[in-house]
């Protein structure tokens, strides 16, 4: 399996580069390189838990790595747009069809929110930047939501890898029922956000009709 023979690399890398490593595979896993980061994270956190790396560390490393990523991602959509992200796209396995459907899912929904709530999403969560970009979605608080929604997804799996130890590969092999809980849980919050937002804008209008 491919997500098995990325982990192996991965192992090796962090094994032989520790917290540089880390930084760099998850700014390649929030480009779009196929670097799934549950093959990374639960090692990482396996590594905390045996005593080898630093809990803080780990985490800081990571959610640098996967801002640095994004921002580069950024920039390539805002300004190289489709063009150039299909061009050097092709060389690191693109799927031109996922691209399209996170620039949809992105511009039907703008909002920062939206790429917020896109971290904890498969696939969506590799492309959401490139999407940003292109829609010029504005730089800090892209920044800001980004680090945020990050931290968040990288410290979920490095907990998986603290609580599983050695089997920390158990992850990979339920990553994909992960990911739907994950899913479930995203269109769960933002149902509740819009919702909240709508009883709130028609609160607002009884209000005014009755002034």
């Amino acid at each position: 399996m491919i997500t098995e023979f990325i982990s192996t690399i991965a192992v090796r890398i962090l094994d032989a580069t520790a917290y540089a490593g880390a930084f760099l595979l998850m700014a390649l896993e929030s480009m779009i390189a196929p670097v799934p980061s549950e093959a990374v994270m639960p090692f990482v956190g396996f590594l905390v838990t045996d005593g080898k790396w630093n809990l803080w560390l780990a985490l800081l490393s990571t959610s640098l790595g996967s801002l640095a990523g994004s921002l580069l991602s950024y920039w390539m959509g805002a300004y190289g747009g489709k063009p150039l992200v299909l061009k050097v796209g092709k060389y690191l396995l693109l799927n031109r069809r996922d691209l399209e459907l996170t620039e949809r899912y992105f511009n039907q929904r703008q909002g920062l929110l939206t790429v917020f709530v896109a971290r904890f999403i498969p696939v969506v969560r590799h492309f959401i930047s490139i999407a940003a970009g292109m829609g010029k979605a504005p730089l800090l608080p892209f920044m800001l939501v980004t680090v945020v929604g990050a931290t968040l997804w990288n410290g979920f799996l490095l907990y998986l890898g603290m609580r599983l130890r050695e089997h920390w590969t158990v992850v990979q092999k339920y990553s994909h029922q992960v990911d739907i809980v994950i899913i479930v849980l995203a269109i769960v919050g933002m149902g509740w956000f819009i919702r909240s937002r709508l009883a709130a804008r028609k609160r607002r209008q009884i209000g005014r009709a009755h002034v």
